[in-house]
């Protein structure tokens, strides 16, 4: 067997011709640094979403509730995350997070409904 270096630390290894990393820990610690920027921009979308979600679940407990956009910017909602958009047919739009929704009314006033 001919001795390797390790991708991540470089130290010689024996192992197979194939094998790259001289440990698991080596391996994941590579593979993290090569996927970092990705992973970044992912949990970054998901904790947006999940503070969103986390605003409407909290303003809108009994199912259906009105709110002002302003009690909503207040709480740090970000109208730019959402996970699906659904247009009635009477061309109304619903922005959903999940199982949690609003729909712009007038007067910059939105309705928060849950969907069962």
């Amino acid at each position: 067997m001919e001795k390797q270096k390790c991708l991540e630390c470089g130290d010689e290894f024996k192992g197979r011709i194939d094998k790259k990393y001289c440990s698991d820990y080596c391996r994941n610690t590579y593979n993290n640094k090569i996927n970092k920027d990705s992973k970044n921009l992912i949990r970054n979308i998901n904790n947006r979403l999940r503070k969103n979600y986390k605003v409407l679940s909290q303003l809108n407990i009994s199912g259906k509730t009105k709110v002002s956009r302003s009690k909503l910017i207040s709480q740090n909602f970000d109208f730019n995350y959402f996970t699906q958009i659904y247009i009635t047919k009477a061309k109304k739009t619903y922005y959903y997070i999940y199982d949690q929704g609003y729909l712009e009314l007038d007067n910059e006033i939105y309705l928060l409904i849950k969907r069962d």
